[in-house]
């Protein structure tokens, strides 16, 4: 095995947020599916850019919020994504640095734009994502890092990045280096329309070589094509050695060779923003399992981890994870 370097390492589509309030009735007139993710091209971006109200622009995409987030909580991280070379690619760079993750993969000279997501968030909380993949997309087997994969306990793959052969290729290569190297490797599912497009793809692609799975729950049930939830739990376990279903409020269901273990959802006073709410359930499961806790802490720290996100705007801790999992008694160690 290579020398430990990193906990994890993140593979993904490097994008900068856009976050901006709006009603149900701005989702209407600009044709937005609410609770969804939709992609977009260039013009229709800049068009919903000059439509929505002021915005925070943040450095984002999922698997490098959760970067972010195993950085806040202490632990050591790398992540492999494409921007141009850009402004909006600069400000990506510099901000991922800045959260303590080491981001090294080189710009595209000769392309599209640095991707940017708009996200709209209605008073209820929900978020509704229209994406602009630009640069992001442009990604493959030659963008990833064979000695910080092999140098990382876990590397986890993110499925907005799948839409494209060259990135379908690129997760073989790294899960097939991670376990050369005697690692593990993980995916987010990301999105429900990402499972309808990639179906069989993600079924092989979990099969052949996911140690430890991400969904929400509808994204399971989309991806095992069951009639419930039950249904798709059986499925999973027969495919996968370590799972976790995020249920929202419910909390998150864990499935480790074939046993099922229940985390609740942590209380917050108010639900302000569920952008990132999986993105940073992940950083703290994987987070406490590179670290050496259990099943249920790891689960734990990732109910921690989420309830931070939701409780204000935006997709990164506003606080140290760290400190307040200490408030809950748990010690992420080295």
């Amino acid at each position: 095995m290579s020398q430990t370097v990193y906990d994890v390492i993140g593979v993904g589509n490097a994008i900068v947020d856009v976050i901006a309030s709006c009603d149900d009735a701005f989702l209407k007139a600009q044709k937005i599916e609410k609770g969804a993710m939709t992609l977009i091209d260039e013009t229709r971006a800049s068009e919903l850019y000059g439509a929505m109200a002021p915005g925070k622009e943040v450095s984002g995409g999922s698997a490098a919020n959760t970067l972010a987030g195993i950085a806040s909580f202490g632990a050591r991280g790398a992540y492999i994504g494409k921007v141009a070379g850009d402004e909006l690619g600069g400000i990506f760079r510099h901000d991922l640095n800045a959260a303590g993750v080491d981001y090294t993969t080189a710009p595209l000279t000769d392309g599209p734009l640095t991707a940017r997501c708009l996200i709209n968030v209605t008073p209820d909380a929900q978020r509704s994502m229209s994406t602009f993949l630009g640069a992001s997309v442009f990604f493959s087997g030659d963008d990833i890092d064979a000695d910080k994969i092999a140098s990382a306990r876990i590397t986890y793959l993110e499925g907005y990045l799948f839409d494209r052969d060259e990135a379908k290729e690129a997760f073989v290569k790294a899960a097939e280096i991670a376990k050369a190297a005697n690692r593990l490797t993980s995916l987010t599912l990301s999105d429900s329309f990402c499972v309808d497009r990639h179906r069989a793809a993600f079924r092989q692609l979990v099969r052949n070589h996911i140690d430890i799975l991400f969904a929400n729950e509808a994204e399971l049930v989309s991806l095992y094509e069951a009639d419930g939830f039950d249904e798709a739990l059986d499925a999973v376990k027969a495919e996968t050695r370590i799972a976790a279903i995020t249920r929202s409020e419910k909390g998150a269901v864990l499935i480790d060779r074939g046993e099922t273990l229940s985390i609740p959802a942590e209380p917050v006073s108010k639900v302000i923003d569920t952008t990132g709410a999986g993105d940073l359930f992940a950083a703290g499961m994987l987070t406490g399992l590179a670290r050496g806790h259990d099943l249920e802490t790891s689960g734990r720290l990732g109910a921690i981890a989420a309830a931070e996100i939701i409780s204000h705007i935006g997709a990164r801790p506003n606080v140290s994870l760290k400190l307040l999992a200490e408030t809950y008694g748990i010690e992420i160690g080295d």
